[in-house]
């Protein structure tokens, strides 16, 4: 009876412990960037550049000089956006192959994100992700930055980007980390339980041997709803594959109906780590 009992309870914690993780599911983990099936060209051409992919409508000299970058940044070239409702302004680099963060990071996701100064990019102003139906149902994209709703021409909304938008450690608002170089280590008492407790999965750029955030800081883009973990010094998490969703690097799934659910709330807590349970005094950990 006892060994029956303990079968039962072992049962019951594997079916927990494999609720609060996901396998791959059947739809493509490039999701929303499979771009109506043309999949990896449609932002990466194996020769020519934008001209390769039929998409070249300037001569640029540096087309495809980045990640072999099949999409024309150039009208993007210089140009300037204020980001973080007016506290950061970035000047884009003039050229896809300048080799400083926000080239690679940043100037190849607004090719093809960007509403104002690429209008002419693959986006169609749809979304493609199933979202939560407590969401709103507008199909309105909201990540056409420059003109997704706040006017033309408005980078304002967007979370602060660029070369200015660095990220330190101490302080108040900062974790008790180690910028060394331009990498962060999650050192410090505080940090190393939120790492023990959820992760540190984002990955800054590094400019001038300084952690600055781009897109690619949050955002791995070839992969859209899950993310595979190991557990070791970046994660305290149970290793597996876990939900996800908007491309984002680490578990954040706002569908997850488990009663208390703080995933998503952890995964920008990375970075705003005074809105950490660790930081102020909470004994909570990350509930899957």
């Amino acid at each position: 009876m006892k060994q029956s009992l303990l079968v039962m309870l072992m049962g019951i914690a594997v079916a927990n412990y494999t609720a609060a993780q996901i396998t791959t599911s059947s739809t493509d983990i490039l999701g929303a960037h499979l771009n109506y099936g043309r999949g990896c060209a449609a932002c990466h051409a194996p020769h020519s550049g934008a001209n390769g992919n039929g998409n070249g409508r300037a001569a640029d000299p540096a087309a495809g000089a980045t990640a072999l970058w099949g999409e024309d940044a150039s009208g993007l070239y210089g140009k300037t956006i204020v980001t973080g409702g007016g506290d950061y302004a970035e000047v884009l680099p003039g050229s896809i192959s300048a080799g400083t963060p926000d080239a690679a990071g940043l100037l190849t996701c607004l090719s093809c994100h960007d509403g104002n100064y690429a209008p002419g990019a693959m986006m169609k102003n749809r979304v493609y992700e199933a979202l939560p139906a407590t969401y709103g149902t507008s199909n309105a994209i909201p990540t056409l930055f420059g003109n997704s709703g706040g006017g033309v021409g408005s980078y304002l909304s967007q979370h602060p980007m660029g070369l200015g938008a660095k990220i330190g450690c101490g302080g108040a608002s900062n974790w008790d980390c180690t910028e060394t170089g331009g990498d962060i280590v999650m050192n410090g008492p505080n940090s190393k339980r939120f790492v023990a407790n959820y992760g540190f999965f984002v990955k800054p750029g590094n400019f001038v041997n300084a952690p600055v955030i781009v897109c690619t800081t949050c955002h791995e883009p070839h992969r859209m709803n899950v993310v595979a973990v190991a557990s070791g010094p970046t994660s305290g998490l149970p290793a597996g594959t876990y939900a996800t969703m908007f491309f984002l690097r680490g578990p954040y799934n706002p569908k997850d109906s488990t009663p208390g659910s703080n995933q998503t709330a952890q995964f920008c807590r990375q970075c705003h780590a005074d809105k950490s349970n660790e930081m102020n005094g909470s004994t909570a950990g990350t509930v899957l």
